[in-house]
């Protein structure tokens, strides 16, 4: 009788063991099936390791690759090539956020009933978000400097352009070994830099909305001031400033006397309501998510960190949705990339009072008019904001970002030249190329 036990026990247990396998085998089956069925030797999809089911068009239909004769067919203009490598991707998967990567089993048109069939026998075509022509605008102009551009439209969310350099031809992707540091990296979603004085639209957010007495402050900048036994510095002596002529100037000494009388605890909280710190789905891609530390008990530090230097790291990306946030009204709209005709983008929580969001387009517009140079800028309505990151020893970063609001445009931008120089002077030019090219192509494609 225990016998008997002891075999109906074992059998119990073997029964539970394959009951728990086949539901283990079922869940991975639906969950990673795509990964299964897609890998590369599946010759019926792949041929010479590259992606032959299904291809991928720009915004305005142009075909950036697919399938052409049971080969692979990549966008002839090498240069363009190359400014959408980073949203295109590369048949290596170098580019892990890159569409050949993140929608290959769109492409392939792979579900968990018929797997990779396809009635067709094409696959399944995707028209990305991305303009190629603006991306290889961006591209030229960032003229072999290393750094990023990105452009959105904060009406729908759609990314028109997200170019990264250095880039490289996704028809003949370099080795790992001999590509350039930072080759395969999409910057613009994925890379977090030190913003400098871009950051200064969060803490001017945060002093709007929590230091009662800001219209009628003012501060004398003599072009250092002394926190501690040590100096924030500015590159020159401002002299009497009021709020607005801080932000213009991009005085550190005043921002960092705005930082503390805001306090630490009131720029956690901006950085995260104002989406810095959190990841985007983008069509199922992610954003970097940015980092940032505000110590209390380190008055120096926490002044530099307001500024948007010390520990400040920022993802392009997040910030071009805060941006979308001051041009409307508060709420910002989630970044998409695959394109979806007529639709309105998804709205973020409100990141700022609409009143905030009016007086910071006031202070962004003055920027220009009385510091950058609307000539400089011909014929676009520009909202910016600059920005020249010290890092280390090498030359410093220049950021410039905003948005346009010419009537038809809503586009909101955002140009990052690495260890370049001075922010307007040099990302300046970058911007409003850009843009020009942005205006006059969407104003082309209305008519």
């Amino acid at each position: 009788m225990k016998k008997l036990e002891h075999r109906a026990i074992i059998c119990l247990l073997i029964a539970a063991v394959l009951v728990i396998g086949v539901g283990i085998f079922v869940f991975r089956f639906v969950t990673q099936g795509a990964d299964w069925a897609t890998y590369a030797y599946n010759s019926h999809i792949f041929a010479n390791g590259e992606l032959i089911s299904g291809s991928l068009y720009d915004v305005n239909g142009t075909l950036l690759v697919g399938n052409k004769d049971g080969k692979a067919a990549w966008l002839k203009d090498a240069a363009a090539r190359r400014a959408v490598a980073h949203a295109v991707g590369d048949s290596k998967g170098n580019v892990a956020t890159g569409a050949l990567s993140a929608y290959q089993d769109k492409m392939i048109g792979y579900n968990i009933v018929t797997g990779t069939y396809s009635v067709t026998g094409k696959g399944k075509d995707i028209t990305l978000t991305v303009n190629k022509d603006i991306s290889r605008t961006a591209y030229n102009a960032l003229a072999g400097r290393k750094g990023c551009v990105g452009v959105y439209n904060y009406k729908t969310g759609e990314i028109l352009c997200m170019v990264s350099t250095p880039s490289f031809d996704p028809k003949n992707p370099p080795s790992a070994a001999k590509a350039a540091s930072g080759t395969f990296v999409n910057k613009f979603l994925r890379g977090t830099m030190t913003p400098g004085s871009i950051f200064k639209l969060v803490t001017s957010a945060a002093v709007i909305e929590n230091y009662d007495n800001y219209q009628n402050w003012s501060y004398t900048c003599t072009g250092s001031r002394t926190i501690g036994g040590q100096k924030v510095t500015c590159t020159q002596a401002h002299g009497r400033e009021n709020f607005s002529q801080a932000l213009a100037n991009s005085c550190n000494c005043a921002f960092s006397v705005l930082t503390q009388k805001v306090g630490a605890s009131v720029m956690k909280d901006y950085v995260k309501k104002t989406g810095l710190t959190e990841a985007y789905d983008i069509d199922g891609i992610t954003n970097a998510r940015g980092t940032f530390k505000f110590p209390a008990y380190e008055p120096l530090s926490l002044a530099w960190a307001g500024i948007g230097q010390w520990k400040d790291q920022l993802n392009p990306c997040s910030m071009l949705v805060y941006l979308s946030a001051i041009a409307r009204d508060g709420h910002g709209v989630e970044p998409r990339f695959i394109h979806s005709s007529g639709s309105e983008g998804k709205t973020t929580d409100q990141m700022i009072d609409a009143s905030t969001a009016s007086t910071l387009r006031r202070m962004m517009r003055n920027n220009v008019t009385s510091n950058y140079g609307q000539a400089n800028y011909p014929g676009l309505e520009i909202y910016a904001k600059s920005g020249t990151a010290e890092v280390g020893t090498a030359n410093p970063t220049a950021w410039f970002c905003g948005f346009i609001r010419n009537e038809g445009y809503p586009y909101a931008f955002i140009v990052c030249v690495e260890n370049g120089g001075y922010g307007s002077t040099v990302a300046g030019p970058v911007a409003n190329t850009v843009m020009q090219k942005v205006v006059n192509t969407e104003s082309a494609r209305t008519q």
